[in-house]
């Protein structure tokens, strides 16, 4: 029984697909001399069991790829043309990067340098920022005032109050922001006035939404170009992923 057994155990995991071959046509006394031989042989080779993990990681990578492909492009317009959400860097950029983005997390503070190095040492990369409060109350509050603003004071003082607000480490509330603006030379009546405006929750509820659509859970969570990247990656990684990327057309 063995002499069968063992060829077709071998054939079976290194060159037979699976549909080709019926374990319902064997007896039991054959399935399970045929399990047994399958055990031993794996355990005489277990490196086979790292590559076919291996290949399969591969393959599901692949496979979320095509569908990080797919979510990209079905939310183009709210990722790309949102008027709401600052843009920096280069506005003609080969390669327009997206981060969501919460102040109080920690893996965002780590990266906000390595993203604003990127971006100017590169020269060509557009970012975008979007604003994505999933950390409790104090992200929320810090993302109205950064949102605030931005829509009553621009882009620039949007951008002095997020640089801020990343490497803050008080307690975020009213108290606290009014002080952060007048550290920054603004008007701080008129940023918390809007606070909790509609306008200020409608992007907060877009950027929520457009997050469930692409599936992101955590930040920080790019776009590049039409790639998602969950989670932090360091500069040098991040700037693999741009070669890669332009290399690729």
């Amino acid at each position: 029984m063995m002499t069968f057994v063992k060829p077709l155990a071998l054939g079976l995991m290194m060159a037979t697909p699976a549909a080709a071959f019926d374990m319902g046509a064997m007896t039991p006394a054959e399935r399970q001399d045929f399990r047994a031989e399958i055990r031993e042989y794996l355990m005489e080779n277990p490196e086979v069991l790292m590559e076919a993990i291996g290949v399969l990681e591969q393959r599901q990578a692949q496979q979320q790829a095509v569908a990080d492909d797919a979510m990209v492009l079905s939310q183009a317009d709210a990722l790309y043309s949102d008027i709401n959400s600052w843009e920096g860097g280069n506005p003609e950029g080969d390669i327009t990067l997206v981060e969501f983005v919460d102040y109080r997390c920690g893996y965002c503070r780590k990266a906000h340098s390595e993203v604003e190095e990127l971006v100017s040492t590169d020269g060509n990369i557009r970012l975008i920022v979007k604003e994505f409060p999933i950390l409790g109350e104090a992200s929320v509050v810090a993302s109205r005032f950064a949102i605030a603003t931005k829509l009553t004071l621009g882009d620039d003082a949007y951008k002095a109050a997020h640089d801020a607000l990343i490497s803050m480490r008080a307690d975020v509330n009213e108290a606290s922001v009014r002080k952060l603006a007048r550290s920054l030379g603004l008007d701080a009546d008129v940023i918390v006035a809007k606070m909790n405006s509609p306008e200020v929750s409608a992007v907060i509820t877009a950027n929520r939404q457009l997050g469930q659509q692409l599936q992101i859970n955590g930040t920080p969570t790019f776009v590049m170009q039409n790639e998602m990247v969950r989670g932090y990656v360091p500069l040098d990684g991040m700037r693999d992923m741009i070669a890669e990327i332009r290399q690729q057309g």
